[in-house]
């Protein structure tokens, strides 16, 4: 069928050209908006300019056609072929293109927002400077595509796979890239501000300059990437892979990185304000100096070496544990709940809620904590519920004393203050005096920076079963004191080795040249 017929019988009211063969047609320039092309056979034809809006081009071959400019928004193009095709400036918005095949097409400049992607091959497209915004390019093949200056803000790329892709000075703020395939990608100078990377496979890609403020890259793969001069402020890079990335003069203020392995990496001239140096794997690191000023103008510089460096960082992150000898049934699970809220009321921020491991016969409570300074005020407030309270805290106190650290002790008299107006919390009382899963033996330990565990108190019942363990009246009155059992402190030289894995802001002790460091 030749070009004027088409056009003519359009023009009557024809809409249905279905499964003609129309290679080299020529209807550049025409109206043919809502027109039906479904597996028509379009090759090299040449739409340019067409008005092709809402147009039914489902499974069509359109190899190497001339599209440019064309108004297709709205239309149906899924299973189409476009394989080299032109669609320069073409206008695709909210296009369904689902399962389309678009190898080295050139979608330059084209307008693609609201697109439906899903699973399209665009392998080695261009798609520079064209905008996807809140597209939908679930599972596509978009690997070394040329995305220079696309903006993808708020577009969904799961899965997808864009090995070898240049996305420089592109735009995916909040996009979605969760478990994404970026193996060797460009995205040097790109915007991805909140965007999801968790997940996502950034081995050997370049994010130099590239700003990650808030973004979630928490389990992402980014071994051996270039993140020099990166903004990771804010970011979350939970348990993330940093195997010998380079992170020189990289911004990690207020990150999250705990968990993360940085082993061989470079971080040389990091801004690492607000940042955890806890729970991190840090084996052969560099690192000659490091920015510790709130403003990252390099007013606290801290020069390492690599003898120093193991003792700046460090591979476990302080905790509180509690064990409860009694399990967590239901009745006790929401006795504790409660507890906790209570204190979260009167002492907000004291401590995060806990991991609650359940046995059969015992119960664990686990308090991560963000630094060695806070594990005695932690250790102090999350005992109040429970009756073995006082001789623990007794015990956290002696053990204080003898540490000597006055931001340790700072921390401490505050929370004995918030610990008594808890504890004359009428609610407070109540919750727990009936709660019998707070009066089950207890043991408090709490395990430093170092790794080195401290058995702060250890009830003599705990485990025995067959011993009447009841006494006082759950250490909130007055008689509690003399029928506790006696106080013990552990052994002087667990507690030498315990103080001596500390690593405090200001202790009172022979420092170094590190802040947040003694010894």
């Amino acid at each position: 069928m030749e070009a004027e017929e088409i056009i003519k019988k359009y023009a009557d009211g024809v809409r249905d050209f279905v499964g003609l063969n129309l290679t080299e047609v020529n209807l550049s320039q025409h109206q043919l908006s809502g027109i039906n092309f479904s597996g028509a056979n379009l090759s090299i034809a040449n739409l340019s300019g067409t008005d092709l809006s809402a147009a039914n081009l489902s499974h069509a071959k359109l190899n190497v056609a001339k599209l440019n400019s064309a108004h297709l928004s709205g239309a149906n193009l899924n299973g189409a072929d476009l394989n080299v095709a032109n669609l320069i400036r073409a206008d695709l918005r909210g296009a369904q293109l689902i399962q389309a095949a678009l190898i080295r097409a050139e979608l330059m400049r084209a307008e693609l927002s609201g697109a439906n992607l899903t699973q399209a091959n665009l392998n080695g497209a261009n798609l520079r400077e064209a905008k996807l915004r809140q597209a939908y390019l679930v599972s596509a093949n978009l690997s070394e595509a040329d995305m220079r200056g696309t903006s993808l803000t708020a577009t969904n790329l799961e899965q997808a796979n864009l090995r070898e892709t240049n996305l420089n000075g592109a735009d995916l703020s909040g996009a979605n890239l969760r478990d994404t395939e970026l193996r060797q990608v460009d995205l040097s100078h790109s915007k991805l501000m909140g965007a999801d990377l968790s997940g996502a496979n950034l081995r050997w890609a370049d994010l130099s300059c590239a700003n990650l403020k808030g973004a979630d890259l928490s389990g992402a793969k980014l071994s051996g990437a270039n993140l020099r001069g990166a903004n990771l402020s804010q970011a979350n890079l939970l348990d993330a892979s940093l195997v010998y990335a380079d992170l020189t003069q990289a911004n990690l203020s207020h990150a999250d990185w705990t968990g993360a392995d940085i082993s061989g990496a470079t971080l040389t001239g990091a801004m690492l304000y607000g940042v955890s140096r806890f729970g991190l794997k840090t084996e052969g690191i560099t690192c000659e100096w490091i920015d510790l000023s709130p403003e990252g103008d390099r007013t606290q510089v801290y020069r390492l070496t690599p003898e120093t460096t193991d003792e700046f960082f460090h591979q476990t992150l302080p905790t509180v544990a509690i064990e409860i000898d009694a399990p967590l049934d239901p009745d006790a699970h929401l006795a504790l709940a409660l507890a906790y809220h209570q204190i979260a009321q009167r002492h907000a921020g004291a401590i995060a809620p806990p991991s609650i491991d359940v046995g059969p016969r015992r119960t664990t409570l686990k308090f991560k904590i963000g630094s060695d300074a806070e594990l005695f005020a932690t250790a102090f407030v999350a005992i109040v519920p429970f009756k073995d309270a006082q001789m623990t805290q007794e015990n956290l106190l002696q053990l204080v004393q003898t540490i000597g650290a006055p931001e340790v002790d700072r921390l401490l008299q505050e929370s004995e203050i918030k610990v008594r107006e808890i504890r004359n919390s009428p609610t407070f009382a109540r919750i727990v005096q009936k709660g019998k899963f707070f009066h089950a033996p207890t043991q408090t330990i709490l395990t430093n920076s170092s790794d080195r565990p401290l058995n702060i108190h250890h009830h003599p019942h705990f485990g025995k079963r067959l011993i009447d363990f009841s006494y006082a009246n759950n250490g909130f009155g007055p008689d509690s004191v003399g029928s506790m059992p006696n106080l013990t402190l552990p052994p002087v030289s667990l507690m030498v080795n315990f103080i001596k894995g500390l690593h405090l802001s200001s202790s009172g002790v022979a420092g170094s040249q590190f802040p947040g460091r003694s010894t």
